[in-house]
Parts: C-alpha cells; sequence; structure tokens
C-alpha cells in the first residue's frame, strides 16, 4: 500500500471543514485564506483517493469515506497533543496541562471553585475547561480532547476515579407553576385544568409544607405541571423522562438550551424542573424557589470524575484528581470504576 503523506496542517484543515460545513467558515476558524483552505482540501483529496466532502447546498457535507478519515484523524490529532503534553508534564508535572470537561451543572456550579483552589496550589498549571451536555463531554474524553471530565453518569468507554454526592430534586416558584394560557376559538381550545393544591394554595388536610420548606406534592401535581428541561443530549433531562415514565405520566414539556433560562423560568412561574440541589441551593435558601417532594425524590446521581478506561492519567492530571479527592470526592466502590 502506497504511503500517505499528510501534514497535519491538512488534517486539521480537513477538520475544520467538516466541523463548520464550509470552505470559508474554516478559513474563518484557522485565520487564513480560502484559496489556502480549497488547495489542503484538495491535497487531502489526492493523498487518499476517494471523495471526502459532496456539495449540500451553498456549503460541504462529508461523505461516508469523510467521516471515516475525520473520526479517525481527530482522534490521532488529539493523541499527538496529548503525548506532547504527557512528555512536557512528565519532566515538570506543576507546569503541565489540564483539559478538563464538565456537563453544565457541575460546570457553571462544581469545576469552578475546585480548579480555582487547585491554580492556588499549582500556578504553573496550564488549566482549559469546557462546558457542554452529557453527548458533548463523552465525545470529548472519547476522542482524547480532554484529559479528564466531570458527569453525572459514566458513558461507555470511560472509568470513574472520584464521586461526589450528587442529589436531584424538583424545584417550582413559591406559589406555584402557572397555569396553561386559555386557547382561543381559532386555536380549537381545550378545557383547561386549574390545580389549587401548588405551592401557596391551601392543601388538603395533611398535605402541609415540610419543615425544611420543602412540599409533598400529589402525582397529579406533577403530571398537571410543565416540565422544563434541557435539550437532547443532557443527562439531567434523561434522568427527568426516566422519573415521568416512571409515575406514568406524560405531562407537557419545553425545552431550553441552559440552566439560566431553565431556572429563571422556573422562578417567574413557567414551569416545574428537575434540578442539581448544588445548582439549587441559593435560590432555596432566598427563598426564590421551592422544593417538591414525592415518592422517588430525591434522586441520587452522584458526581463522576472520569477519565478513559485503561489510561492512567499523566502526571499532571492526576495531580488534580489528588486534589479532588482532599477536596472531599471519594474514591469509587470496588468494582464500581466502569459502567
Amino acid at each position: 500500500m502506497e504511503e500517505t503523506r499528510l501534514t497535519l496542517g491538512q488534517l486539521r484543515t480537513f477538520l475544520a471543514v467538516a466541523a463548520t460545513g464550509s470552505v470559508r467558515a474554516a478559513a474563518e476558524q484557522l485565520v487564513v485564506t480560502q484559496p489556502a483552505v480549497s488547495s489542503a482540501l484538495a491535497a487531502v483529496r489526492k493523498q487518499v483517493g476517494v471523495a471526502l466532502v459532496v456539495r449540500d447546498g451553498r456549503g460541504l457535507r462529508l461523505t461516508p469515506a469523510g467521516e471515516a478519515l475525520a473520526e479517525r484523524a481527530r482522534a490521532a490529532l488529539a493523541l499527538l497533543d496529548e503525548a506532547v503534553a504527557a512528555a512536557r508534564g512528565e519532566a515538570d508535572p506543576a507546569r503541565g496541562r489540564l483539559r478538563l470537561a464538565s456537563v453544565t451543572t457541575a460546570g457553571e456550579h462544581l469545576a469552578p471553585p475546585l480548579l480555582a483552589s487547585f491554580l492556588a496550589e499549582h500556578p504553573g498549571v496550564s488549566v482549559s475547561l469546557e462546558v457542554g451536555n452529557r453527548r458533548r463531554v463523552a465525545d470529548l474524553l472519547a476522542h482524547h480532547e480532554v484529559d479528564l471530565a466531570i458527569g453525572g453518569r459514566p458513558p461507555p468507554g470511560a472509568e470513574t476515579l472520584a464521586v461526589k454526592a450528587n442529589r436531584l430534586i424538583v424545584v417550582s416558584a413559591p406559589r406555584g407553576p402557572a397555569g396553561p394560557a386559555p386557547a382561543t376559538r381559532a386555536e380549537n381550545p381545550q378545557p383547561v385544568r386549574v390545580s389549587r393544591s401548588g405551592p401557596g394554595a391551601p392543601g388538603p388536610k395533611g398535605r402541609r409544607s415540610r419543615g425544611d420548606g420543602a412540599r409533598e406534592v400529589r402525582r397529579a401535581e406533577l403530571e398537571a405541571a410543565t416540565w422544563l428541561l434541557r435539550e437532547p443530549g443532557s443527562g439531567t433531562r434523561a434522568t427527568a423522562e426516566a422519573f415521568l415514565e416512571g409515575l406514568g405520566i406524560a405531562p407537557r414539556t419545553l425545552t431550553f438550551g441552559s440552566n439560566g433560562a431553565v431556572l429563571e423560568s422556573v422562578r417567574i412561574g413557567l414551569g416545574v424542573t428537575l434540578a442539581s440541589a448544588d445548582a439549587v441551593a441559593g435560590h432555596l435558601a432566598g427563598g426564590g424557589l421551592v422544593e417538591w417532594r414525592h415518592a422517588g425524590l430525591p434522586i441520587e446521581r452522584p458526581w463522576h470524575l472520569l477519565a478513559r478506561a485503561g489510561e492512567p492519567p499523566a502526571p499532571t492530571p492526576a495531580r488534580f484528581l489528588t486534589h479532588v479527592l482532599e477536596a472531599g470526592w471519594a474514591r469509587p466502590p470496588e468494582g464500581e470504576e466502569r459502567p
């Protein structure tokens, strides 16, 4: 078989086109000219010997062959970067690199203080944090684009290095979520059920708020509420859907792209949501939100510090693991390192 002579620059250009879907966008991302991108793309095509991209409207999309190359080229470049970083970290771990990915909730509330205290002890370390949903974080870890990840459930191929307790709770506005708006004549109106038993309304005898401020609710209230969820691919969304399915209910749902949008919408009474207790602690303490309790709630879903299975962390990420354990995380129970 003829030896392939692809340069790292050509592969990175090809991956930029794969990610952006156009020569122009790839050129902007790489800060080069469009002719330079086109030239590199043609060189990759010539070396591989098969069509890698096809026109798709005004842009480009990968052929199956292009997808196969992109998948492996992405991993190869990440491994090369990882090898260089590991060599530098081995020589001087205190000045190495830590690339961390985190699911959104942990990225907003858990990772920042961990990184701040870690950098206070290791100021020479270069740190990056990428925040995304569970699917994105698993993808980054699998493709060697991060060293460690924080998530709620270990994906296939990942190994748990440390765990921290995490409770998922249902929260509502203090006076409960607002009911659906009445339909207009043109909308073929349907009967609207109005619950008088939400938080703040006089409930039946024996259904008062708990001493800790949480409120016991019935299954019917959970079904009548509008549930505010994150986008598909979110671990919290998957857990909420599993909880509702377990109750045998299918309430109305709305989808939001960020935790901030979800919590603000809950606060103004648009609906209820399932959220990490870490994320809503301030809202609960300040009275902006109240917790709903029902059988099966809260849901225990520990945070996991993850690495690729079978790959010991490089020296600098290993120092971060030590720091996390000293900060109160625990080693996983024997036999539970891998899902």
